[in-house]
């Protein structure tokens, strides 16, 4: 397939547009806000056309899908346009600003008839897999709970937007949130019901909040704990399931690197577990090229955008309320 990339962004160039290129599809556009760096970008990638205008790239009927990684203001118009001129859409998360747009998007690519997808790395890792296939097969008996650390240092070259803009979708919440929110879908299988939380700024904040707690109640008695923040430099990360057969520890494992190891706790003794070490993103291009030949699902669609923004919104609402809230899906089943 051929491709237009609509934000010049760290994640374009890090991680999708080797992912892209590894199923033999080639980048023909890159849509910058800036005509400066789209062109640098483009160059510096061997990515032939570069605009401001957004039209001029999907009027290019050679390209038959748009992947979106611009600021998440952005991202409504943006998909909706793509959606319009009939491409199959990749979208960063967050969707949308809110879960009402977020559907709206989806609900557009349905009509339309294209592929729609968030990219949700996480679920595409091979640690996160092993984790979900333990729990899938009882090796730890009822789940009883589940805690997410995800409190890191935000990087001088991400920050920015991150964490100064709220108009542009900054915050810790939209940013990791959303990823803990995928996860803990992903390997229990259900969705948050209710949230409590808390959110503060800790040293990096301007505007909007760098870090957050939050427990959800699942509808099968489940509790998870989400910690995540941008100002941890030495916390590490992981996460944490405990049944009633056993436990499972999986290290260094939120990352969009295959890295991170699992270990399983049984009465029987501790089991360092097996893991695939593929590399994410190209596991998420692969899927979802898949789903536009018709092969399968998008390791995650677009109703698993909304749900994780869903839940996102939640955690933001309670730790502004200071009182639990109900997960308000927007009638997404």
């Amino acid at each position: 397939m051929r491709w237009i990339f609509v934000g010049a962004s760290t994640i374009a160039s890090q991680y999708m547009l080797g992912a892209v290129r590894a199923q033999g599809d080639e980048v023909v556009w890159v849509v910058s806000g800036s005509a400066e760096h789209g062109a640098a970008w483009a160059e510096a990638h061997d990515i032939a056309r570069a605009t401001t205008d957004l039209a001029e790239a999907l009027a290019d009927a050679r390209c038959e899908t748009v992947y979106v990684s611009s600021t998440n203001e952005k991202h409504l118009p943006q998909a909706m346009a793509a959606i319009e001129a009939g491409k199959h859409v990749l979208c960063e998360k967050p969707l949308a600003m809110t879960v009402g747009e977020a559907a709206g998007m989806v609900q557009a690519a349905d009509a339309a008839g294209v592929t729609f997808a968030t990219n949700h790395h996480l679920r595409c890792s091979g640690t996160h897999q092993a984790v979900r296939d333990l729990i899938a097969t009882g090796k730890i008996g009822n789940v009883l709970s589940l805690r997410i650390f995800h409190a890191v240092h935000l990087p001088p070259h991400l920050q920015g937007w991150r964490i100064n803009d709220a108009a542009a979708g900054g915050g810790v919440i939209p940013d990791i949130t959303v990823h803990n929110a995928d996860v803990t879908r992903f390997l229990l299988g259900e969705d948050p019901k209710t949230v409590v939380a808390q959110m503060g700024a800790s040293g990096m904040g301007d505007g909007v909040e760098d870090s957050a707690m939050s427990v959800w109640t699942m509808p099968s008695g489940a509790m998870v704990m989400s910690h995540e923040s941008f100002t941890h430099p030495f916390s590490g990360s992981g996460l944490e399931v405990h049944g009633t057969e056993g436990s499972i520890f999986a290290r260094g494992v939120m990352t969009q690197e295959p890295v991170g190891d699992v270990e399983l706790v049984t009465a029987e003794g501790r089991l360092d577990v097996e893991v695939s070490r593929h590399n994410l993103y190209e596991h998420g291009v692969a899927a979802f090229c898949a789903a536009v030949k018709g092969e399968g699902r998008p390791a995650a669609d677009g109703v698993d955008g909304i749900k994780s923004l869903a839940v996102a919104m939640a955690v933001r609402d309670a730790a502004a309320q200071g009182a639990a809230v109900d997960v308000d899906y927007g009638g997404v089943a």
